[in-house]
């Protein structure tokens, strides 16, 4: 039950989606999630009222076609399946959204089950309280 965040600089609606259909298929290929577990915020920003900085950490060359990703999932995925993961999102956001791969920024939160609730004013993940 991923919860993925996605912020690109004058992203029209179309590279959203790209992007947004990146992640997702990423997730379902790397992590099995369903495909119908699809939660997500696409967010564009136009440079004036709203941008994104960045930088060149660790000597990666990042422009203007910087996409910052975030996902929040529950945790238990191993090292190998974080990084096979993060080598999808960038081959997919490249091909889906021509983002080049050095643009391509991920951060992963894990949480424990019982933090998430669907609807409802459940926590759907959770057991219940012992009585």
């Amino acid at each position: 039950m991923p919860f993925v965040r996605i912020d690109a600089l004058r992203a029209d609606p179309a590279r959203l989606d790209a992007l947004s259909r990146a992640v997702h298929d990423a997730l379902t290929e790397t992590l099995g999630i369903p495909p119908e577990d699809r939660f997500q915020v696409l967010v564009g920003h136009d440079g004036v009222t709203s941008t994104l900085r960045h930088g060149n950490y660790l000597g990666i060359q990042r422009d203007d076609g910087i996409v910052y990703i975030a996902i929040t999932l529950r945790a238990g995925r191993t090292p190998d399946q974080k990084r096979a993961l993060y080598r999808r999102i960038a081959e997919l956001a490249e091909e889906y959204a021509g983002t080049e791969p050095r643009n391509v920024f991920v951060t992963l939160t894990e949480n424990a089950s019982v933090d998430w609730s669907l609807g409802n004013g459940l926590a759907q993940y959770a057991l219940p309280d012992p009585d």
